[in-house]
């Protein structure tokens, strides 16, 4: 393997010369009046082997982000058609073997890294930095991520081959199921497969924590002279926050993976005694709650940025979001033992639980708040992105409200382990997170690419994913006030028809999910090109921001458009020029 690796190696090096690569500013070289080129980097592979440019690696990590959302669409796809009928024609071990790969491949391998994309594109460019503060390290962590999607899916390529299956522990990994030997057997929960599993895991939190490392260092040593902590934006403040807790709930996660490794092969008892189950609920949860706020407040940092652009006006009571975004991220802490209501801890402990559960609730709702004030008396633009910050508001409290009933350890104690708790997490994770990051990749698309999607399938994308997201989750709601367990491969016919209109819901979002990756790729090759640096027309209503001034210098020092199309229309459908004569004659007549 050593000797193939290094015949890679010469071989890429005779394809480009490498050397010729300067790290020093992002890959590119600088140019003191008109910012980065590109023209030093390496062309074909060797540029994405080799870079250590934070906008290159941003691309690489939402490339890997979409491929991973792309693969847990299509498992819950398959496990969606399987529940159109109350008997499992996949039978139970491949059913539960796509639900624990699912989850783990959609919270770890897409929601982590699609953030990462973000921050590491637009964090240098929105405080002035030249690039991350440790570049090389920023693109270990992300290659770290590969190896882990392989290890986390090796029991799908295995298991054809006569070897082990993929595990079948759901995405918690519950002890002791997950101790194979010490429950089932350890084949009926995958054998290799939750080894290798849980070495995917441990080293995409290794990945994780890297980058939060360089987030942090990034963001207090690396910001320009005029950005200050009084003015920092607030994107950047929900992915300091979002690496605070990545620092402190990650670590705690790789130990006790690392525990349970040690019990599946080295003979030890961690988890093996009496309240060894307990153990790992604590150990899993204190990790695993946080980590829902790991994944929506750097979404809530995207909504709070590119809201207000579309609404007109700067962002109301943008310090009260900051200091809801830092209390989420003190609280997230305090609330993890409200998994386990249902076990049995000292009820004086438990209501503790349920007082802080409730009181997260409060800064969300700050936020949501600040968000629908911001859009109170502004000039509403409903372009893609913004559709799609409306819709995450929207979501985020079905989802929000949701929860606080589950806070509740009366209600929790009768709907633990339903349906219903399966649609307030996905309320929250596809239905207000998911749509978040939709929102951004539309709204920086033209930053990114240089050119414009195309609108119509946009809001195309929109409509079918709001209204089959409402479709599927309200329906897994219902679902569970029946009384329907979650997790389960075969139901009571009872509960068929609840389940057809899910799934149903689940095509409507597998359709827009198909119109949306057609558009991004279409474009990305073939779409108008972006002549302006303005190209959603913020100036008019004084709410451009900082990278869409290096987007402008940007387009400055490209001596040639390659044949683009001179008038680009904007989303709302008019072309740039255009759309500036409007508002012009607007302000006249105003």
């Amino acid at each position: 393997m050593g000797v193939f690796l290094v015949a890679v190696a010469t071989f890429l090096t005779r394809i480009e010369n490498w050397r010729s690569y300067t790290p020093v500013g992002g890959g590119g070289s600088f140019i003191e009046e008109s910012g980065y080129i590109d023209e030093e980097k390496p062309a074909g592979i060797v540029r994405w082997l080799t870079t250590v440019d934070h906008k290159d690696i941003g691309i690489l990590y939402g490339l890997y982000g979409v491929i991973a959302f792309a693969v847990g669409g299509l498992m819950v796809t398959i496990m969606r058609f399987d529940l159109v009928t109350s008997s499992s024609l996949l039978g139970t071990s491949t059913y539960n073997a796509l639900l624990t790969s699912h989850g783990i491949t959609m919270l770890f391998l897409f929601g982590t890294p699609i953030i990462a994309a973000f921050a590491n594109y637009l964090i240098p460019l929105i405080i002035g930095a030249d690039d991350m503060a440790f570049p090389r390290i920023n693109a270990i962590a992300f290659w770290l991520l590969p190896p882990a999607a392989l290890l986390i899916w090796a029991g799908f390529f295995a298991k054809p081959l006569g070897l082990f299956g993929p595990a079948q522990t759901a995405w918690t990994m519950y002890t002791p199921l997950s101790l194979g030997a010490a429950g089932p057997s350890a084949d009926a929960v995958g054998g290799a497969g939750v080894d290798l599993m849980l070495l995917g895991l441990h080293l995409s939190g290794v990945a994780a924590t890297m980058g939060a490392i360089n987030f942090i260092a990034t963001i207090f040593t690396q910001r320009g002279d005029e950005v200050s902590w009084a003015n920092l934006d607030i994107f950047s403040w929900t992915i300091l926050t979002q690496s605070g807790l990545i620092l402190f709930a990650f670590p705690l996660l790789g130990s006790a993976l690392l525990m349970l490794l040690a019990d599946r092969n080295f003979g030890t008892a961690f988890f093996l005694t009496d309240g060894g189950n307990i153990l790992w609920q604590h150990l899993f949860w204190f990790f695993g709650h946080p980590e829902v706020y790991i994944l929506v407040l750097p979404m809530m940092g995207i909504v709070s940025y590119v809201l207000p652009r579309f609404a007109g006006r700067k962002l109301f009571g943008f310090k009260f979001v900051v200091y809801s975004t830092l209390a989420i991220g003190v609280l997230s802490f305090g609330v993890w033992a409200h998994h386990m209501f249902a076990t049995g801890i000292d009820p004086r402990i438990r209501a503790s639980f349920m007082a802080v559960s409730m009181a997260i609730a409060i800064p969300s709702a700050v936020k949501t708040f600040n968000w629908i004030t911001t859009l109170w008396n502004g000039r509403v633009r409903l372009t893609t992105p913004m559709l799609f910050c409306i819709g995450f508001i929207s979501n985020f409290i079905i989802g929000g409200v949701t929860g606080v009933f589950l806070a509740s350890i009366p209600i929790d104690l009768v709907l633990h382990d339903t349906y219903y708790v399966v649609g307030h997490f996905h309320y929250v994770v596809m239905g207000a997170i998911a749509f978040a990051g939709f929102a951004g990749i539309y709204y920086w698309f033209p930053l990114v690419t240089n050119r414009m999607y195309q609108a119509s399938l946009g809001k195309a994308h929109f409509w079918l994913t709001m209204v089959g997201s409402n479709i599927t989750f309200l329906a897994m709601i219902l679902l569970g006030y029946g009384g329907m367990p979650r997790r389960y491969a075969t139901y009571l016919p009872e509960f068929a028809t609840l389940h057809q209109v899910a799934t149903l819901g689940a095509v409507l979002l597998l359709i827009g999910q198909i119109i949306w990756l057609y558009n991004m790729v279409s474009s990305w090759f073939e779409g108008k090109r972006v002549e302006s640096g303005d190209p959603w027309d913020l100036r008019q209503d004084n709410v451009r921001t900082v990278e869409w001034q290096w987007f402008e210098q940007k387009l400055d020092t490209q001596i040639a458009t390659d044949g683009g199309d001179e008038d680009v229309a904007t989303d709302g459908g008019e072309p740039a020029d255009e759309a500036e004569t409007v508002a012009d004659e607007r302000d006249d007549n105003a």
